[in-house]
Parts: structure tokens; sequence; C-alpha cells
């Protein structure tokens, strides 16, 4: 284990923990002194199956370098699962001190050829589960600061790049994960009263999920800024006692952070005397449209592209 261990003696439960950007950030966070309660379902990509092999893995390794862990196998867009971490962290390990929402599939296909399950077990997963699990721990940070408990409660969600700015084909995964910015704020409002921080990120990694869409995922020699290792860094920070920051979005990449910046309001049309009749917006809108800035894309947020 390291010496340096600013988060030693916190609890963090992480979602989605048994493989990719989940297990990296459950032993980086064991590294940093971190009890860990490790979630994972164990499906495929698409959500599919099930296993307790991935989190059972995860929590060996920890276990093996001296840190804590647990396993939990549920999945998160069923709600006992929330009440099911939340007690297992706290007869485990006795608080809760931060909760990471990792925990994902994807089902991509364009809207036309989408099926109703595809969409809701895209949004069941990604949006709802992470609703889930934060009112569980929110309720008990609720309880513990009427109990005079100092938890520094930290919440890191999970955005994408396809949330913030959109991609072809993804109008489920895009739609949760815009959600979950959204989600992310409202959360930092109503969780301030709690101390508490609320953040989310939009990474950019080589991960199993990212290999279902066709993108090659193998890893080059040496330093390679989409190992998915390299996140965990950032999050780390985001759910410990030093941060200082909430209710933002951070687009998040090896040797990268990046502030995201919400919608803003460019050029606009107005009538002072009455209502936008159908001829002004006909005549003034296009223009209006012309002179602002476009939807961001991700290769205007961050110094690399998984699509170049």
């Amino acid at each position: 284990m390291s010496e340096a261990q600013p988060l030693a003696g916190r609890v963090t439960i992480i979602t989605g923990a048994g493989r990719g950007i989940g297990r990296g950030h459950a032993l980086e966070f064991a590294r940093l002194g971190s009890a860990v309660v490790v979630n994972d379902f164990g499906g495929a990509g698409d959500g599919s199956g099930g296993s307790h092999e991935p989190a059972d893995e995860v929590v060996a390794e920890i276990r093996a370098m001296g840190g804590q862990a647990v396993a939990q196998f549920g999945d998160v867009s069923d709600p006992k699962c929330a009440d099911e971490l939340v007690a297992l962290a706290l007869s485990e390990f006795g608080d809760i001190n931060a909760l990471v929402n990792n925990a994902g599939n994807l089902r991509d296909k364009t809207i036309v050829n989408m099926e109703l399950a595809d969409f809701e077990s895209v949004i069941n997963v990604h949006l709802k589960g992470t609703f889930l699990t934060t009112r569980a721990v929110g309720r008990y940070w609720r309880d513990a600061v009427k109990e005079g408990k100092a938890v520094a409660p930290r919440i890191v969600n999970t955005a994408s790049g396809s949330g913030l700015f959109g991609n072809f084909g993804q109008g489920n995964y895009a739609s949760a994960k815009a959600g979950i910015a959204a989600f992310t704020i409202v959360t930092s409002l109503e969780f301030a009263k709690f101390g508490a921080t609320a953040n989310c990120i939009a990474p950019v990694a080589k991960t199993r999920l990212i290999g279902t869409t066709g993108t090659d995922v193998t890893l080059k020699e040496g330093y390679d800024p989409f190992n998915p290792d390299y996140i965990s860094n950032a999050v780390s920070w985001l759910a410990g006692p030093d941060c200082n920051v909430t209710g933002r979005a951070f687009s998040v990449v090896g040797g990268y952070i990046g502030v995201a910046e919400g919608w803003q309001i460019g050029d606009r049309v107005l009538n002072e005397d009455g209502p936008l009749t159908y001829e002004m917006i006909n005549e003034q809108l296009p223009a209006a449209v012309a002179n602002s800035k476009p939807n961001a894309s991700p290769g205007a947020s961050h110094p690399f592209s998984m699509r170049d």
C-alpha cells in the first residue's frame, strides 16, 4: 500500500467496479486508504447475464495489497440493491463517506431501429441506478448530520461526452448521461445542507463497453492516454475530503481534466413590443442561429478523440 493515503479512514461505495474504469476506481481508492464496497452485477456489455466473478476478483486484489473491500453483486436498477449497498457498507465498515456511480451498459442503435427494451435498459442502469444509490446514501447522510457526524460526504457520477455533446447511434445512452449531468447539479444543490459535494465526469477511455461499439480497444505500448486506470486519479480527488467544488462536470482522459461549461444563450431574437410572430421568427431566427456558437463537440473538449 502507498504511504500517501489521503482517503485513509474513509468508506466508498463504487458501482460497476468489477471491470474497466470501475475496477480502476476500486483499486485506486484502496491504494489511497479507503475501504471499498465493490458493486458489480457481472453482466455482459449490454447488461445481460450476471456473475459474481468480476467483483470477487477485485476484492481479492484489494485484500492482497493490504486494503479493505467487500463485494456486492446487485443490479443498480433494482431499488433493493441501493439499500443493500448502504446496509453492507455500514455493517462492514461502519460509515459511508463517498459514492461513485459508475455502473453502465450499452445498447447502441439508431433511434428508428431501437427497441423500447434497449432504451429502457440503458436508462434504467445509468440514470435510474444513479438516482437509487444517491437517494439511499443521501438518506443515510441526512440522518448522520442530524446525529452530529462529520462524514464529509462526496458523490461522483459518471456522465459521458455522448450526454454532454451527443453522439450518433446513442439516443438511449446520451439521454441517460445527459440526465445524469443534470441530476448531479440538482444533487449538489439539495445535498449542500449535508455538507456534501456532487460532481460528474465524462471519461474517455478504452474499455470493454467501448469494444462493443467496434472501436479498437488494444492499448498501445507505453503511455496510453486512453488507459481506463488513468480516470481514477480525478475521481479519487473529487470523492475525497480535499474536494472543494460541487455541481460541475469534468471531461477526463489520461493526463487531462477539462471543466465542462453548460448551455449558454448566444444570439437572440427579441420583440420588445409583443410576442414574436411567425414572420418575425422566419426572418430573424436563422441569422441568430448562424451567429451563435454550435453545440460543443467532444473534439473541442479535450486534446484526444476516440473517433479520430
